[in-house]
C-alpha cells in the first residue's frame, strides 16, 4: 500500500458528556484511503473467533478479532487472554498517525470484524487493570457506519449514540471507562461490513 493513503482529514469536535472526555474526528481518513485500508485490513488479518466467558459460561464472540501490539502487550478480558501478533507496516502506519496527531502512545491495537447487522458487541467498560486507571482507548472504524451506544454507570439518566462512520476516529480517555459503557448493538435492517480498531496503551505487569 502507498504511503499517500495514511493521510489524514483532521478536524475534529470535543463531545460534551458528563464524567467523560470524548473527541470524534469525523472524517481522520478520507473516504477513499479509509476503503482501501478497510479492504487490505479485511483480506490480510487472520481473523478469529474466540470463545469468551459471560456470567460464567462459554459463548462465541458475534464477531471476528485480532490482536496486535508489542510483545509485552498480553491482554485479558472476559476470561480470554491474548498474546499479540506482530506489527504489520499498515498498522504501525495507523498507529503512528494517531500518535503524532493525539499526543497519546499506544503499545496495542484489538481489530474487531463486523460481518453483517447480526455482529455485535456488548455493554462493558476498557477497565481492566492493565489498561491503567485512565486509559485512553483511540477507536478508528472503517467501513459500513454502526451506532455506537453509551451508558453512565450509575446514572440512568444519561445516554449518548453517535454514528461511528467510515474513516471516523474517537479517543475516549479521562474519566470515561470508570464512568461509562459502550456497546455495539444488532441492527435491524442490513448492514456493510465493518472494521474498528481500538488502539490501547497495555501496562506491563512488574514482576
Amino acid at each position: 500500500m502507498q504511503t499517500s493513503l495514511f493521510d489524514t482529514e483532521q478536524a475534529g469536535e470535543r463531545i460534551t458528556l458528563e464524567d467523560a472526555t470524548l473527541d470524534f474526528y469525523p472524517e481522520f481518513y478520507a473516504s477513499a484511503a479509509a476503503n482501501q485500508l478497510s479492504d487490505h485490513l479485511q483480506n490480510a488479518t487472520p481473523w478469529r473467533q474466540e470463545q469468551i466467558r459471560i456470567a460464567g459460561l462459554p459463548r462465541l464472540q458475534p464477531r471476528l478479532s485480532a490482536w496486535y501490539g508489542d510483545t509485552e502487550a498480553e491482554y485479558t478480558y472476559s476470561g480470554l487472554h491474548l498474546k499479540p501478533l506482530e506489527w504489520s507496516e499498515e498498522l504501525r502506519h495507523i498507529k503512528q498517525a494517531i500518535e503524532q496527531h493525539t499526543g497519546h502512545q499506544f503499545n496495542s491495537v484489538l481489530l474487531n470484524y463486523y460481518r453483517d447487522q447480526e455482529d455485535s458487541m456488548g455493554w462493558h467498560s476498557d477497565d481492566e487493570p492493565e489498561l491503567g486507571p485512565q486509559p485512553v482507548i483511540a477507536s478508528l472504524s472503517l467501513g459500513g457506519a454502526r451506532e455506537f451506544a453509551l451508558k453512565h454507570k450509575f446514572r440512568k439518566e444519561l445516554r449518548y449514540k453517535i454514528a461511528l462512520c467510515n474513516g471516523s476516529l474517537l479517543i475516549m480517555s479521562g474519566d470515561t471507562q470508570s464512568h461509562w459503557q459502550h456497546a455495539i448493538a444488532k441492527e435491524k435492517s442490513p448492514c456493510q461490513a465493518r472494521i474498528n480498531l481500538t488502539f490501547r496503551q497495555i501496562i506491563a505487569k512488574q514482576s
